[in-house]
């Protein structure tokens, strides 16, 4: 099925375009090439991440990286938790360009006037603190980044999980806002150096595909194997020339799906002509591999050999060829459908796909074009290019289409796309993220929708199956998407249509942006003061860690993957992200709505210990534990945690952090992190990231004591013992993957916001 796309089976060295295994023949083959041992030895500095990471690392080991950035942008989900960190923890203005965009909570439908009072808050921090400002339905924001912001050699940090500007030469991450807190503060984004896998691209696409044809196959062969999990994906080969710069942005945005920590790609003519067309000349710079680079590994992309994809529900990797769809349709959905019923865990909720099918095709409900991935002019260009002349009908099947910025709407206005695409019957919104999270577009219960968004996790496309309702998404790139409606909404590749795949030179014109955007960087008025609406609330306050640990288990995940999504949900939980409190209410409901009320409950028992009313039952227990028999309560700190095998794939949002801690929780324990920004976004609020190795001794319920844990902390984090609480102290050890000097205060002191203030 992906055979399009061969991993190495290890590292190997890039000499001048050539590839040679790093086996033990590999010395005499790079000296026959004209490599000396020093070359050799040094390969590892030869790639375009390791020098745009040192050129940013002020820690002056290589190694162990302290970056600081070029820029930030967060949107309207994530800006106010970021300001009110920093807030609390002695921010004064903002020392790089921050971008503050509104393109997810823009349509102010939800919760009365919060949505927009976090707009208003947005402007006016910055006016206070120097800040850029983008309106509602101006730009999504990585294409304003891509537009305004990414040059080659830059490093920008995102909010927002696809924080993606690679294929302009910019390395960016998206992380937790703790993170952008931090470079706030005049600190550095610690991490140690990460791994490079090259990326190496041959062949030219065939008419009718387009970036989410290849994203998806990365993604399908990538994600499960972790293949590029927390390293650099480096795009390189002749294969890079043959795309079109939209086509790469759109890819480029999709590597976060793969889990790696960021990518680059080889800069070119394509790259220099799209920053000279939005103004920006001098941001270029030719990127390549040194002539000798070294690379933990190499992901083989024959272009030529792409097909339409799709990514059925509920992830992005649960990819096949749309041929191969059509050709085992039964089997497939039927399979898919079975999949469905695990991942949501309710027996009076399915989602029935095999009942789409139609004379052996599959009929689908509904299409969407839109976001940073699919919302950029190739794509809608292409597809309106197929639909012209046809139509998806006046039935249940509808086409929305959400171009990526307002500069990217005037040049489809002034090409006539706009009204080939209304004249198609296809709806054209304003720029939106709304569709990729569940906030846009949500489609009836039971329906398909095929998208080329980002994601389609469960409930991405906005259902609420602990209501009943449930539909889903399967991720298309937007020529196949405008095939299957030219078809009536029966699922179609765009390679059996005949068109001119074409796209006429971009035009960029900035006057939105110019009569719109507020420009303040540099012009703070400090002594301003910030707007804030009734559901803009400050943190609470939160303990620093106590000597010993009490951990009560919470909630009990045995999914081999936890999203972010499933920990806080998306959609219409977004418009209370400025309230703390208020958005906790909402933490696991859609996985384990029972979480919340257990959460409170150990709340409760920490809120008693410590006004000298703990329980006499429980303590009579951790007095089993060896060296605790003369423990008393004043000694004990209680929490509440989680178990999940894996959690924290997907979204870069702290919430799905800070709402369990705002709940009184003070670790995770799992078997491995998804992410490396989860495990950020624990650290940063104050909750242990610990891990364990081979069967859980414990339970739902049950007590889990970490005696001595402040003195662990300092320790090698290898071998942290713990007690499973009980007739009898079961014990156990957990683990701590490395933390730097930095985030073992940060977990003594109970969250960033208590470091910064000691």
């Amino acid at each position: 099925m992906l055979d399009m796309i061969k991993c190495s089976t290890g590292g190997a060295y890039y000499a001048r375009g050539e590839w040679v295994p790093a086996d033990g023949e590999a010395s005499a083959a790079l000296a026959a090439k004209g490599f000396d041992a020093a070359a050799i030895e040094n390969a590892k500095t030869g790639t375009m991440a390791y020098g745009i990471l040192q050129a940013h690392n002020t820690s002056g080991d290589a190694e162990n990286l302290k970056i600081k950035f070029d820029a930030m942008a967060s949107h309207d989900i994530t800006f106010v938790g970021i300001i009110q960190t920093a807030r609390a923890s002695g921010l004064e203005k903002f020392p790089i360009p921050y971008v503050l965009t509104n393109c997810h909570n823009s349509l102010c439908a939800v919760g009365g006037t919060i949505n927009e009072d976090d707009h208003r808050f947005g402007l006016s921090a910055a006016k206070k603190y120097g800040g850029i400002f983008v309106p509602p339905h101006l730009a999504v924001i990585h294409q304003y980044m891509r537009e305004k912001f990414a040059g080659c050699g830059k490093m920008i940090l995102g909010s927002d999980s696809h924080t993606r500007y690679g294929a302009l030469g910019t390395m960016a991450i998206g992380e937790g806002g703790g993170e952008l807190a931090k470079q706030l503060l005049g600190r550095t984004y610690d991490v140690a150096r990460p791994g490079v896998v090259a990326i190496y691209l041959t062949g030219s696409l065939p008419a009718g595909c387009g970036p989410h044809d290849v994203a998806i196959a990365l993604v399908g062969k990538l994600f499960k194997s972790g293949y590029v999990k927390n390293k650099v994906m480096e795009f390189v080969g002749p294969g890079v020339a043959s795309l079109r710069q939209d086509t790469r942005n759109a890819i480029d945005a999709m590597t976060t799906e793969t889990t790696c920590l960021s990518s680059i790609w080889e800069t070119d003519e394509t790259t220099q002509k799209f920053l000279a067309v939005h103004g920006r000349a001098a941001d270029y710079k030719k990127l390549a591999p040194a002539d000798l680079a070294y690379y933990d590994g190499v992901v083989e992309v024959d272009l030529s050999a792409i097909r339409p994809m799709i990514a059925l529900p509920m992830h992005p990797s649960n990819a096949f060829t749309i041929e191969e769809l059509n050709a085992n349709l039964e089997d497939i959905l039927h399979a898919c459908e079975q999949d469905v019923q695990k991942l949501i865990g309710r027996k009076d909720v399915s989602l029935d796909l095999c009942s789409k099918i139609e004379n052996g095709k599959l009929r689908v409900d509904q299409g969407v074009i839109a976001g940073c991935a699919g919302g950029l002019y190739d794509s809608i260009y292409e597809a309106a290019s197929i639909l012209k002349g046809h139509t998806g009908g006046c039935g249940d099947y509808a086409l929305s289409v959400y171009p990526g910025s307002q500069p990217i709407m005037m040049e489809l206005v002034r090409t006539g796309v706009i009204h080939d695409l209304m004249a198609s019957g296809a709806t054209v919104r304003t720029a939106f993220c709304g569709p990729c999270f569940g906030a846009g577009d949500v489609p009836a219960n039971g329906a398909l929708s095929i998208r080329h968004t980002t994601r389609n996790f469960p409930s991405r496309e906005g259902s609420k199956p602990g209501n009943g309702q449930l539909s889903g998404v399967a991720l298309m790139d937007a020529r196949s998407i405008a095939a299957t409606t030219a078809n009536g909404g029966i699922l179609t590749p765009a390679t059996d249509i005949d068109y001119d795949p074409t796209v006429p030179e971009y035009q960029y014109d900035p006057s939105s942006y110019d009569t719109r955007v507020y420009q303040g960087f540099g012009k703070g008025d400090y002594d301003a003061l910030l707007k804030l609406g009734p559901n803009i609330k400050d943190w609470p306050e939160i303990a620093p860690l106590g000597d010993n640990l009490l951990l009560k288990v919470a909630s009990y995940i045995t999914d081999p993957v936890t999203t972010t999504d499933e920990l806080i949900p998306s959609g219409e939980t977004s418009s209370y992200r400025s309230n703390p409190l208020g958005l906790a209410e909402f933490t696991l409901s859609r996985k384990d709505p029972e979480y919340v009320g257990r959460a409170k409950a150990v709340q409760a028992e920490e809120k008693a210990r410590r006004a000298g009313e703990g329980s006499a039952e429980v303590l009579a227990q951790l007095h089993k534990v060896p060296g605790c028999e003369n423990l008393t309560w004043n000694d004990v700190q209680i929490a509440s945690t989680i178990f999940a095998v894996k959690p924290g794939d997907g979204s870069a949002r702290e919430q799905a952090a800070s709402c369990q801690r705002v709940l009184g929780a003070g670790a995770n324990i799992v078997t491995e992190y998804a992410t490396k920004r989860y495990r950020s976004n624990l650290i940063n609020w104050g909750m242990l990231p610990l891990q364990l190795v081979g069967a859980t001794p414990f339970g739902l319920g049950d007590y889990v004591f970490i005696p001595n844990v402040r003195e662990a902390l300092k320790g090698d984090l290898q071998d942290i013992k713990a007690y499973v609480l009980g007739d009898t102290a079961k014990k156990f050890s957990l683990y701590m993957a490395p933390l730097t000097a930095d985030e073992r205060k940060i977990l003594a002191d109970g969250c960033l916001i208590n470091f910064y203030k000691h």
